[in-house]
């Protein structure tokens, strides 16, 4: 995890079809990335290591993608204050609405900023916003790329 900027967590493989749109803007605005499959559930141990290790290794940001019940992002959220986006992932029981609800209805002091049901991109997009604020060429990039959505 070298100097990767961006940690990008899910809590099952299944979920990589749907989170890989954050992926590919990350690497389009010049942002490293660590992706990693961590259930909050299956293995909090290494959930938890990942996260206690990930500033020291230059992860500034976490996005965390998960459905149904949607535990990660808040429990990442638990252990780090650097700021946490998650990502509501679709599912056939509800459609996503029940990992929506779980991850806007944070406790006070525990906060998760979440995008749309399957919005990868806009996690991507927003964590960039934040990497913006200190890295003058991430600001360009996030620049150069609402310019091209400006121009159609």
């Amino acid at each position: 995890m070298a100097a990767a900027k961006v940690a990008l967590i899910m809590g099952s493989s299944s979920d990589m079809e749907k989170v890989e749109p954050a992926e590919e803007i990350l690497k389009r605005m010049g942002v490293e990335v660590k992706t990693a499959v961590l259930s909050a559930h299956r293995m909090p141990e290494k959930l938890r290591e990942f996260v206690l290790m990930a500033p020291s290794e230059g992860v500034e940001v976490f996005i965390a993608a998960a459905g149904k019940a949607a535990h990660l992002p808040g429990v990442v959220a638990s252990m780090t204050t650097l700021p946490v986006i998650g990502i509501p992932i679709s599912s056939p029981d509800l459609g996503g609405l029940d990992a929506l609800l779980s991850m806007v209805q944070m406790p006070r002091g525990v906060p998760v900023a979440t995008v749309a049901i399957d919005g990868a991109a806009n996690a991507a997009l927003l964590a960039c916003t934040i990497l913006a604020l200190k890295y003058e060429e991430v600001a360009q990039a996030l620049k150069a790329y609402r310019d091209e959505l400006a121009a159609g």
